[in-house]
């Protein structure tokens, strides 16, 4: 009799790996397929906000990660043109009687206490909650997902190039020419997903930018503040983050000339590029991008989905569904992609652990379940988590791209808005986005 996998996850990145540690916690069993030999550390580093962190408590490991990176306490905004600060906001929450104080002012003068005393736009939002901020290596944070799932979960060098209907079940052809059948399939399968074109989304947009990622190791240290860089204007944006006492992320991102296309295979000439953008910046800056080995530096094009394909497309058809990239790939603008991936794994976890919650229960009983029983429930599940994820997702990518079109703006009106505008837009919005729950695999 030929074999069937109950579940099968496309992709072992970021979504996949959490799905399938989500679905482990809660006694399901799946099969994750990797096209590459090895766990893809693509991008060095990413933000993980208080919504990924309580996503990672979900599956158990964010204590683990905790431990291994700083957590952030400021974010520090300055103008690429100027070298002025716009703005610099603490995440971590106040004391209860300066919080108090806050809230009174807040009330009367629509402005916190720091913010009336010092006559500037007010973050009363900060002084209410308390923001948990890390820039994890995305390396570590992979190996820990895949060190909490059962020996042989992974299959590397497993590519998928074609998916047929086979009944009830999809039947999955791989690069190597051997095939398999699932009863469920999931693409985490990134940007370029096999998954989502099957579910008929078009291929991610570019937005006209292109993304430098960088990571810098310093053996004795680095002296960086553990805070959140950001400058932007004329063009660019970037942003420098310690991860941990001796390694330091930073990104910049732009919109290439048609000479810097020109240079887009040369990491040497690159880096110039960088350096000659930095406008006035703080020599200690300056010095990471200097510090930086040009293996250790990669560049890629800013992508994105339309928000309207999200809100009218298939995020899940039958038995089929995408999470992470394939389903919501969206420009590093208010680094969200990967905690939305992290929540993506958690809400499809719970959703399919409450659909086959019964299932082990009638088949211990001798009761069986039909096949097309048992599709009924997992299409049901995955119209579930549908219905969960689809305005979130719309709601964060909208939102990364218009902070993305305003920050990188080159002229002189949007410029002005961004020095003034948007550092109070992202001071009361990115708090609301981060404190997002996606909630525990288990309802009950």
């Amino acid at each position: 009799m030929e074999a069937v996998e109950e579940i099968v996850i496309v992709g072992a990145g970021i979504a996949g790996l959490t799905t399938a540690l989500g679905l482990h916690r809660l006694g399901i069993r799946s099969l994750v397929l990797e096209s590459h030999d090895h766990l893809r550390t693509t991008g060095f580093a990413l933000g993980i906000w208080t919504n990924g962190w309580k996503a990672l408590d979900a599956v158990g490991v964010g204590e683990s990660l905790r431990q291994q990176h700083n957590r952030l306490l400021r974010v520090m905004t300055a103008s690429a043109i100027s070298g002025l600060r716009t703005a610099e906001i603490a995440l971590n929450a106040m004391g209860p009687q300066l919080s108090h104080l806050c809230l009174k002012l807040a009330s009367q003068f629509s402005r916190c206490a720091p913010c009336f005393l010092m006559e500037r736009t007010c973050w009363s939002v900060y002084c209410r909650r308390d923001h948990e901020f890390r820039c994890v290596q995305r390396k570590i944070l992979l190996e820990t997902l895949e060190k909490e799932l059962p020996s042989g979960t992974i299959k590397f060098s497993s590519k998928v190039v074609s998916i047929e209907e086979s009944g009830c079940l999809k039947l999955i052809h791989l690069s190597d020419g051997s095939f398999l059948k699932a009863k469920l399939l999931i693409g985490c399968d990134g940007v370029n997903s096999a998954l989502a074109k099957w579910l008929g989304f078009k291929k991610p947009a570019s937005v006209g930018r292109f993304g430098i990622r960088a990571c810098v190791y310093y053996e004795n240290g680095h002296d960086l503040e553990p805070k959140i860089s950001l400058f932007m204007g004329k063009g660019v944006r970037y942003g420098v983050l310690p991860c941990d006492e001796k390694t330091i992320y930073w990104f910049f991102s732009f919109s290439p000339s048609s000479q810097d296309e020109e240079i887009i295979d040369n990491p040497a000439e690159i880096k110039q590029l960088v350096l000659s953008k930095l406008g006035k910046v703080a020599d200690n800056i300056k010095a990471v991008i200097n510090d930086t080995e040009l293996d250790n530096m990669m560049l890629s094009p800013l992508r994105f989905r339309h928000p309207w394909e999200i809100i009218w497309g298939n995020i899940s058809k039958s038995n089929v569904c995408v999470a992470g990239d394939a389903f919501h790939p969206m420009t590093p603008d208010i680094a969200q992609g990967g905690c939305a991936a992290l929540e993506d794994g958690i809400v499809l976890a719970r959703c399919l652990g409450e659909a086959l919650r019964d299932r082990q229960v009638m088949r211990s009983e001798g009761k069986g379940i039909e096949e097309e029983d048992e599709h009924k429930r997992i299409e049901r599940g995955l119209q579930n988590y549908a219905k969960e994820r689809r305005w979130r997702a719309f709601q964060l990518i909208t939102t990364a791209y218009m902070v993305g079109y305003m920050a990188q703006s080159d002229g002189k009106i949007l410029n002005f808005l961004s020095n003034t505008v948007l550092a109070g837009f992202l001071a009361g919005r990115l708090p609301r986005i981060a404190s997002y729950n996606c909630g525990m695999l288990r309802t009950s």
